[in-house]
């Protein structure tokens, strides 16, 4: 056999994570059902359900401002909402189902996610969407999944098994490098700073 030359091509990897001092001990395993994305990316929150499976706590941000009256919000594309998700504007708001979902007809790298009934309130370029646990008219949506850790690294989706992943409940991570969080999963994750 002669000699061979391959030349290969390495991406430059941008860690989101400065610090991370505490971990879930031996990870968590996430619900590949609820992604829609091939990346589970370095710090997507995630939260529990009932039986210890933890979900991606489902975040879009808007790229169009929304008036109280909207049913369509235009959010970043590389969400995780599928038709059949409620979502909300902020806890205790309104949250309805999410009918439909298609690509921005003016914005190819945004969608339009639209609901049967108003969400009720006005939302600013950067504002943020959630998946909410149920359909509330009367302004007491919660989150479906309570934040409760970030995913410490990325990993390639396999559609057919749940993923094992590193999670961190303490730490720095630059905010620019990661999903979509907003303000209302800050506000839980009191031991992650975001730079």
């Amino acid at each position: 056999m002669g000699l061979q030359i391959t030349r290969k091509k390495d991406n430059r990897v941008i860690s989101a994570f400065t610090h991370k001092l505490a971990d879930i001990p031996g990870g968590v395993t996430v619900a590949v059902k609820d992604l829609t994305q091939t990346i589970l990316n370095e710090g997507t929150p995630i939260g529990p359900d009932s039986v210890g499976l933890y979900h991606v706590v489902k975040v879009a941000i808007l790229t169009a401002a929304a008036t109280a009256s909207a049913t369509s919000y235009t959010v970043k594309k590389g969400h995780n909402f599928k038709v059949g998700d409620i979502i909300m504007l902020k806890k205790g708001g309104k949250a309805y189902t999410i009918a439909t979902i298609a690509t921005n007809a003016t914005d190819s790298t945004s969608d339009d996610i639209t609901v049967g009934t108003t969400l009720g309130a006005t939302a600013a370029i950067g504002d943020c969407i959630y998946q909410a646990a149920a359909e509330s008219a009367t302004n007491v949506s919660a989150f479906k999944y309570a934040p409760k850790a970030l995913i410490g690294e990325s990993y390639d989706v396999e559609a057919l098994n749940n993923h094992l992943v590193n999670a961190w409940t303490i730490g720095q991570v630059k905010e620019a490098n990661i999903p979509a969080i907003g303000a209302e999963v800050k506000a839980v994750l009191t031991g992650i700073s975001f730079i």
